[in-house]
């Protein structure tokens, strides 16, 4: 019997979940330094193209309730807040949309340079950059 699925959409699929995950499979490694809730600097390693909650999630990092909804714009945990210039630099690579705005409405600790994780794309732009996940978490699916 013939699925219309494929072997790599089925294997990459996010975790519960039937909306595939566009991966990139490039050597070329993006280091961004993140600030986790603790206030403690970790090294992300991303390809190119990955989004941020992505990098997160496969580099095994543990960070509490980040990315609950499987980046589906359904929640605001993978909020993170950028210095100007990358967010600047982000904006232009992937504006933000009125659905990401929505959910960025109902995070904690907003700022002017929030955005959401499941929605930034690495690029080569943003190599050494320092992105901060901020204390609180609040869960859009539960207002």
């Amino acid at each position: 019997m013939n699925s219309p699925f494929s072997a790599f959409t089925l294997k990459n699929q996010l975790p519960h979940s039937n909306i595939p995950r566009r991966r990139c499979y490039s050597t070329e490694k993006i280091e961004i330094n993140l600030i986790n809730r603790k206030g403690e600097r970790l090294v992300l390693q991303a390809a190119p193209d990955d989004t941020i909650l992505d990098a997160v999630i496969d580099s095994g990092m543990d960070i509490e309730s980040f990315g609950v909804c499987e980046g589906t714009l359904g929640c605001s945990t993978c909020h993170v807040i950028l210095d100007q210039p990358i967010f600047e630099i982000m904006e232009k690579i992937c504006p933000p949309t009125a659905e990401e705005f929505d959910m960025l409405d109902m995070a904690c600790g907003l700022t002017e340079t929030s955005r959401l994780g499941c929605q930034l794309e690495v690029s080569k732009d943003i190599n050494g950059c320092t992105i901060r996940i901020p204390q609180e978490v609040s869960d859009a699916r539960n207002l």
